[in-house]
């Protein structure tokens, strides 16, 4: 065909009959020069090769235009260029200072923090290092030959060759992403820079240097996907060295992945099915906006794309005398008011009772909020109470917490004042049997589990609960438990309280999975979920807040659960138990 008969090629695309392939998009932010904002062609010569789209983000700053970016974008690159303004790390210019792009500094720091709230796929190259160890708390150096620690050792970083050639070698630490993503533990690389990261912020670890102790490249050490490196490796396609390649295709993997986590949650309803977020409800917080003091707020949930969340109104065990039993059943009501309040004034949340009011604010584009009570402490000695509350809307309550009360003995109970479930405690399950609350053993001891399966007509939950054979705690369900929980078509919605993952607290998203897994293994997917106990002490390291939430549907992916077992997963099995024990009520009207 004729180079210039664009007509013609239009029209073969037109008869093609193959589905065109969706690749990952990966945004690119673009340089400012002095034909306006500019990019060099190895960045999407690069993407390209590695099997993404590339598009160029201008430097823009209207609120409205870095949303709407960040929904389109799979994965993002920061891109090279001038220096950072010193007055954003909040110093003074050093004498060595080169220019600086006024166009994209606070531009670049505002999309890097929201894309970084989002967990979007991220490399950040040369610059991009820099802005990224700035926003996650770390240091940048201004000038590196201007610092003493590396007077007399420092090589040169800023070379006279063509970008297309590496100038320099950078060492891979032992356990990194890179060295994984390279097969290699020595580098070669390029580097035009003066400017570097200096200390690392928490949420990144270093994961190469250069000989002289410059730090060349970070990742995330919280299991995320973000990378950092000081070099060019967009210069080496250009001249047809594909060496750099392999850190693309890691950033287009990732993108693909995160783009296939987000379509899985626009048709999948997502539920988590405990947090204590009513407790901080009196503290000043607003639900509406990014709270630094919650971990669970509409924003956050926006960009974690959970659809809904079960808030508890949690009691601390106290006295069972007259007084303290009555404080209690006060308090309770209180919390729940603090529910309905707080979330009645939010315009993009619903409260909901059943999974048909979940589906409808989903399909409204709101969140939902169901009402639980943790501790059936909260209704004191008057089993009418459970109707009561359960006429306020509440789904479940746990019939203990960490304490003995008068319905069961707890897991970390010392009085075993009732060997079990109590008489009282036998009236109570059967009362949540007729009027449709779910029966919640987290935090019920071995003997309280086992005599509330016997009397529990209706199969029972465990809202926030993890395994003992992983993590030997009296608050993990055994073997035994997890399959006697499924015989009865019961639930157990893993937890992500640290303590409940592994004996040293030191969890993080990997041990939250294996714990799943094996729940999965021996339950089965149908009786398995997620109860993440946000607010209560719950979070680990990748699965910290709601908007990290979307991590634990691409570690689904990985682990090749299917959509309909992601679906389960993520409500569908818990929601199930709900509508069978709502049905199965008995409620007096």
């Amino acid at each position: 065909m004729n180079e210039f008969d664009w007509k013609g090629q239009y029209g073969e695309i037109c008869c093609s009959h193959a589905t065109p392939m969706r690749r990952p998009i990966i945004g690119i932010t673009g340089n400012y020069g002095d034909k306006g904002c500019e990019l060099a062609k190895g960045y999407y010569q690069s993407v390209y090769e590695a099997g993404g789209t590339a598009f160029v983000i201008p430097p823009i700053e209207g609120q409205n235009d870095l949303y709407s970016i960040l929904e389109q974008v799979d994965g993002l690159i920061f891109s090279g260029g001038g220096d950072l303004n010193p007055l954003f790390m909040g110093a003074e210019p050093s004498p060595a200072l080169h220019g600086i792009c006024a166009q994209r500094d606070r531009k670049e720091l505002l999309l890097l923090q929201m894309a970084l709230d989002r967990q979007i796929p991220m490399l950040c190259i040369c610059r991009g290092i820099q802005l990224l160890g700035l926003v996650t708390g770390g240091t940048i150096i201004q000038d590196l030959g201007s610092e003493k620690a590396f007077e007399g050792k420092l090589i040169k970083h800023s070379q006279d060759l063509d970008r297309g050639y590496a100038s320099h070698s950078v060492y891979l630490a032992e356990g990194s992403l890179l060295r994984k993503i390279f097969n290699q533990d020595v580098l070669a690389v390029n580097s035009f820079h003066h400017q570097a990261v200096g200390n690392v912020g928490q949420p990144l670890r270093v994961s190469a240097q250069s000989c002289d102790g410059v730090i060349e490249a970070v990742e995330s050490a919280e299991f995320k996907s973000v990378i950092g490196v000081q070099w060019h490796p967009e210069g080496f396609i250009v001249r047809g060295d594909n060496c750099m390649i392999p850190l693309f295709k890691w950033l287009a993997n990732e993108a693909q992945n995160f783009s296939d986590a987000k379509l899985l949650h626009s048709r999948v309803l997502t539920l988590d099915t405990h947090c204590d977020t009513p407790m901080f409800f009196n503290k000043g917080i607003r639900f509406d906006e990014r709270d630094s003091k919650i971990l669970v707020d509409l924003h956050k949930m926006r960009e974690g794309h959970l659809d809904a969340s079960i808030m508890v109104a949690y009691l601390p065990q106290k006295g069972l005398d007259d007084v303290s039993l009555k404080a209690a059943t006060t308090y309770c009501d209180h919390l729940l008011d603090g529910v309905e309040n707080i979330i009645g004034g939010c315009s993009g949340v619903g409260m909901a009772t059943s999974t048909g009011d979940l589906y409808r604010l989903k399909q409204e584009g709101k969140k939902g909020i169901m009402r639980g009570i943790e501790n059936g402490y909260a209704i004191g000695k008057d089993l009418k109470n459970v109707e009561r509350y359960r006429h306020r809307g509440v789904v479940y309550m746990t019939l203990c917490h960490n304490g003995d009360n008068l319905i069961c003995d707890s897991a970390k109970g010392s009085t075993c004042l009732n060997n079990g479930v109590s008489e009282f405690g036998e009236k109570v399950i059967l009362e949540m049997n007729n009027v449709g609350m779910m029966v919640d053993l987290s935090h019920g001891g071995e003997q309280s589990f086992w005599n509330a399966l016997e009397i529990s007509r209706l199969p029972i939950v465990c809202t926030h609960s993890s395994c003992r054979a992983i993590c030997n705690h009296p608050r993990n369900l055994t073997d035994d438990q997890l399959k006697a929980l499924a015989v009865a078509g019961g639930v157990c919605q893993i937890t992500l309280y640290n303590g409940f993952l592994r004996e040293d607290g030191r969890a993080t998203i990997v041990d939250a999975m294996q714990h799943l897994q094996h729940a999965v293994n021996l339950a089965g997917v149908e009786h398995v979920g997620l109860g993440t106990d946000f607010d209560g002490d719950g979070g680990v390291p990748g699965l910290a807040d709601a908007s990290e939430l979307i991590n634990f549907t691409r570690r689904l992916l990985r682990l090749n659960f299917n959509e309909e077992e992601i679906k389960m997963i993520w409500g569908g099995n818990f929601l199930r138990v709900m509508e069978q024990v709502q049905k199965g009520a008995k409620m007096k009207r």
